[in-house]
């Protein structure tokens, strides 16, 4: 089962700090614009513009970053912001795991060529800065964080970013791609985006309500199997994907304890037979370190106990949808919800 970067693996251990979001401003208007790269979704037929004066912003930590021009030649070590830089029209020069990427997120797809640097917990960092970029984007959970100093030592720029916050997780999700859009001067085709993924959301909106589910309680879930022992993550409140769902005209029906970052919560199965008859999603991407945690499941007979299981109301979600990650992919799971609801 994969992670974000940094996330712990069990809820006791999960001691994430989080501090509130930085605010961004440009240091000065544009000299001029050239137009944007085409790399995403869309970016083809692209005519939004991109700023070229000197940048000035207050990333996610209260840390200024400053830039002569906006950044061109960009390193990623998560995910979420490859995504993102991607869905900019923008091509990063340098990504960490980039296989992970293609198999977890299939919103954006990243170019074969680009440089991948190792993990995203260990990238190498000679081999990064190789790449010559003008700027490193990570995410980060407090303004100490290693990565930070680590990379700082280089002397490029680095732009951190928060990795989840419970209290609104897609607003988190588009102030990460504002703040990135400041970072590169594509705050116009930033808005194009969070445009389309808001009439994406109120489409979907109407949608479901059109179609009146029976039950409307879900509980999303994601796990892994370590010795024979399954293990299941619930998406709780403060979820990205349980906030989607929320958003939508459903309701969440995990009640656990989730962690305060990015409102994940751990159970087993015997967890799972107190969520009464809402109706169980899973991830649908095969993990390739774990065997499958839904086949495993069906080999207790508590989980054959589950209305959601007895009645066949369980549903994997399609692979390659990145349960944290930007407009892009929350567009994916908004769906992935329709997809299911409407059948």
């Amino acid at each position: 089962m994969n992670k974000p970067f940094a996330a712990l693996a069990t809820l006791g251990a999960l001691t994430l700090v989080l501090t509130a979001c930085g605010t961004t401003q440009s240091a000065a208007e544009p000299a001029d614009e050239t137009t944007s790269t085409a790399t995403g979704i869309g970016c083809a037929d692209d005519t939004t513009k991109t700023s070229s004066g000197p940048v000035e912003l207050t990333d996610a930590f209260g840390r200024t970053v400053e830039l002569d021009k906006p950044a061109e030649n960009v390193a990623v070590l998560e995910w979420q912001q490859i995504e993102d830089v991607l869905s900019l029209c923008l091509t990063p020069v340098a990504v960490a795991d980039a296989e992970g990427y293609r198999t977890w997120d299939t919103a954006e797809e990243l170019p074969e060529d680009v440089k991948d640097v190792g993990t995203r917990q260990e990238p190498n960092l000679d081999a990064l800065f190789a790449t010559e970029p003008d700027l490193v984007i990570v995410e980060a959970y407090t303004r100490d964080d290693a990565i930070i100093s680590q990379l700082e030592k280089y002397g490029v720029p680095v732009l951190a970013t928060l990795g989840a916050k419970a209290e609104d997780p897609i607003q988190q999700t588009l102030d990460t791609f504002d703040l990135i859009a400041e970072a590169t001067g594509r705050t116009e085709r930033a808005d194009v985006v969070k445009e389309e993924f808001e009439q994406h959301l109120a489409d979907a909106k109407e949608k479901v309500a059109d179609a009146a589910p029976e039950i409307s309680e879900f509980v999303f879930f994601d796990g892994w199997v370590d010795g024979g022992n399954v293990s299941l993550r619930p998406f709780g409140q403060g979820s990205l994907i349980g906030e989607i769902g929320e958003e939508l005209g459903l309701t969440n029906a995990w009640t656990g304890e989730v962690d305060p970052a990015y409102g994940l919560g751990q159970t087993d199965i015997e967890g799972m037979t107190t969520i009464g008859d809402a109706t169980l999603l899973h991830s649908g991407t095969a993990d390739p370190d774990s065997e499958s945690f839904v086949d495993a499941a069906e080999k207790n007979p508590a989980w054959a106990s589950i209305p959601a299981v007895k009645d066949g109301r369980i549903h994997a979600f399609p692979a390659g949808i990145w349960t944290f990650g930007g407009p892009r992919s929350a567009e994916q799971i908004i769906d992935a919800y329709v997809d299911i609801i409407t059948k």
